[in-house]
């Protein structure tokens, strides 16, 4: 889940499903299922973290990304708009969330670092 074509599909699919604040259940489901895949750690709450480990390092570095939309009525005609009606991803936390995965999907694959990633 790398291609430019796979990280297009899923801040589509974030934009058409769109959940507000304490409220992304579907969301959180589909990040942390990613996250997994990759071969993670995660811890679900209120959000969802992914911890990343390799080699035997102490040092540490987080990323993070938000993942509420807005309640906002989208009024685009584009092939992928919210089909939440009155919430939509309008602040870009979709493109964030889309990134956060593309690195940490990136991460998982390169073993040249020693250390910890907390996404």
């Amino acid at each position: 889940m790398k291609t430019t074509d796979e990280l297009t599909a899923l801040r589509r699919e974030f934009h058409m499903f769109p959940e507000t604040g304490f409220h992304e259940d579907r969301t959180k489901a589909r990040v942390a299922g990613i996250l997994r895949g990759l071969g993670m750690e995660v811890h679900e709450g209120a959000g969802v973290v992914g911890v990343l480990r390799r080699g035997s390092g102490n040092r540490a570095i987080a990323l993070r990304a938000d993942m509420d939309a807005l309640p906002i009525t989208e009024t685009s005609d584009h092939g992928y708009v919210s089909q939440y009606e009155g919430v939509m991803h309008a602040c870009g936390h979709d493109g964030h969330m889309t990134m956060l995965l593309g690195a940490a999907a990136q991460l998982a694959e390169d073993i040249g670092f020693d250390g910890t990633v907390v996404l």
